[in-house]
């Protein structure tokens, strides 16, 4: 039954927003309630019967004291109605400038979640999309993060999961101690934990809120692109969810270690931490967050555990065995220019390519000692497009092995600046796949009508995608399946405008082919 509320716009702003100390007894009475896993949560109605929200939603217990750097345990229960009004903290994270706001608001009590939906309370089967923030797995923010804002996105007509997971030390430190005392003689991956037990909450109770647990779409961008494609590659998280959209990050060898090797440098931070003998994990867990945060290691890489991840997720994606599921996956066409003048180019590349290096110079327009060649106007100059191909070719490359499985893929690259900055830029797309165009913010700028057509275009293709498997429906520009033949893609360009093109950096990311194909063991 969809929920409506049948009080003017106005009116039912006065009931909501006065008062303040809390909502009034008139407000609470017409807000909805709904029963989950720990008990009953209250909500808020949107503005103009747009649905619901649910913030701050706990979907597992407090990984606090003794419950640090262990999986995610079940809720504990409470008796009264809990509101649900305040998105939770974002997860313990260092300031680094970009985030500041979040890393002041952060606390390793993160595990919540929110659910905006376009009904409330409701048995309709709406598509559910879960979308898991970036920030490089040691920093960023989901709720608490005005970015994600779920009214335009729901408007589509799909349910919003907006999800908080541990960071850092907190996500993804392995040490022995932990290894032997866990069941599973695994440690590390507690974030990519955090992610599967938000996946399995969605599964048994986002029936409530409107949303088909049978239909579930993960998204994410930069390392939340990164998990999402790394749980394709993990046991653990198969059938939890049906589609999946990674922008701008892939895994790569280098992002998962061998656990001896991840044992072997979480000892060495606690060693520096203060820990020393036998007791080693139980000295780090009564250390406040802070303190594990002054260790030199940003702890972001996935481990081999033989559990969460029996084989590296780049080594499961390049052999086919990752989950069957349709994917959308993309990039912009400036993500980060490398740093450095010319020379620094070159030393960067042979560091990275190695043997492939006198080919990438060249490709690069670095082989001589001159300055370095001029700007492309999509792709910017040489430190733009290297810095840059570090994100794309893998994405493109784990589409064409997704591809190649036999699964659907689509294809994007997005090419639009923020106006007025002169280019694209990492996260600039973000701002138009949430439909929130503001003029200030992480992503503000001086959008224009194109800007707020080219997001509800973006808007429509990601949401067909999650109600139907295929992004494409009537009144839409046309967007090309996948494949390794063709290598159609499509290009939401500088011009706001939308067009398919077909082998995406094709040379450069031939190297990358190169580069991936036979992906090395785990670090």
């Amino acid at each position: 039954m969809r929920f409506l509320s049948h009080a003017p716009a106005a009116f039912a702003c006065l009931l909501l927003c006065s008062g303040l100390g809390g909502p009034t007894t008139s407000a609470v009475a017409s807000e909805p309630v709904v029963s989950v896993t720990g008990g009953d949560i209250r909500g808020r109605l949107l503005e103009d019967g747009a649905g619901a929200v649910f913030k701050g939603i706990p979907f597992a217990r407090p990984p606090v004291g003794d419950f640090r750097w262990r999986e995610p345990m079940p809720v504990i229960p409470w008796n009264d109605t809990r509101d649900a009004g305040e998105s939770g903290p974002p997860a313990v994270q260092p300031a680094l400038g970009w985030n500041d706001k979040s890393a002041a608001a952060s606390r390793e009590d993160c595990l919540y979640l929110d659910v905006w939906t376009p009904t409330g309370p409701s048995t309709a089967r709406n598509p559910v999309m879960v979308w898991i923030h970036g920030g490089a797995n040691v920093a960023g923010a989901g709720g608490f993060d005005p970015l994600y804002d779920g009214r335009a996105l729901i408007s589509h007509g799909a349910v919003l999961v907006v999800v908080e997971y541990r960071l850092g030390i907190l996500g993804f430190f392995a040490h022995p101690e932990l290894t032997r005392e866990s069941a599973h003689h695994a440690s590390g991956n507690y974030a990519t934990l955090d992610q599967i037990a938000a996946l399995r909450w969605v599964r048994d109770n986002i029936g409530k809120f409107g949303g088909d647990p049978e239909n579930v779409t993960i998204f994410g961008q930069s390392a939340g692109a990164t998990d999402v494609l790394a749980l394709m590659a993990s046991p653990l998280s198969k059938g939890l969810f049906h589609r999946a959209i990674a922008e701008s990050g892939a895994p790569s060898p280098r992002s998962t270690l061998a656990l001896g090797e991840a044992e072997e440098e979480g000892a060495r931070a606690g060693e520096k931490l203060g820990a020393q003998g036998g007791r080693a994990v139980a000295f780090l867990r009564s250390l406040p967050p802070g303190e594990l945060l002054k260790t030199e290691h940003s702890f972001s890489s996935f481990t081999a555990d033989g559990w969460v991840f029996p084989t590296p997720p780049v080594a499961v994606w390049a052999s086919g065995r990752e989950h069957a599921v349709p994917l959308i996956i993309g990039s912009n066409g400036v993500e980060f220019p490398a740093a450095g003048s010319p020379d620094d180019l070159r030393q960067t590349i042979h560091k990275f390519f190695g043997d492939l290096a006198p080919r990438a110079l060249a490709l690069y327009g670095l082989s001589g000692d001159g300055p370095a060649p001029d700007a492309d106007p999509v792709y910017g100059d040489a430190a733009d497009q290297l810095g840059s191909d570090v994100f794309r070719c893998p994405s493109v490359l784990h589409g064409e092995w997704h591809s190649g499985a036999g699964h659907p893929v689509w294809e994007y690259e997005f090419d639009r600046a923020i106006p007025p900055h002169p280019k694209v830029a990492h996260s600039g797309d973000l701002s138009y796949v949430f439909g929130n165009l503001h003029p200030a913010g992480s992503q503000g700028g001086d959008f224009q009508d194109a800007d707020r057509r080219l997001s509800a275009v973006i808007q429509a293709y990601w949401t067909n995608f999650a109600r139907t498997g295929n992004p494409n429906d009537t009144g839409l520009p046309k967007w090309p399946g996948f494949d390794a033949m063709k290598r159609e893609y499509l290009v939401f360009t500088a011009a706001a405008d939308v067009a398919a093109a077909a082998n995406e950096r094709g040379p450069f990311c031939d190297l990358y082919r190169a580069l991936l194909s036979e992906p090395a063991a785990p670090r």
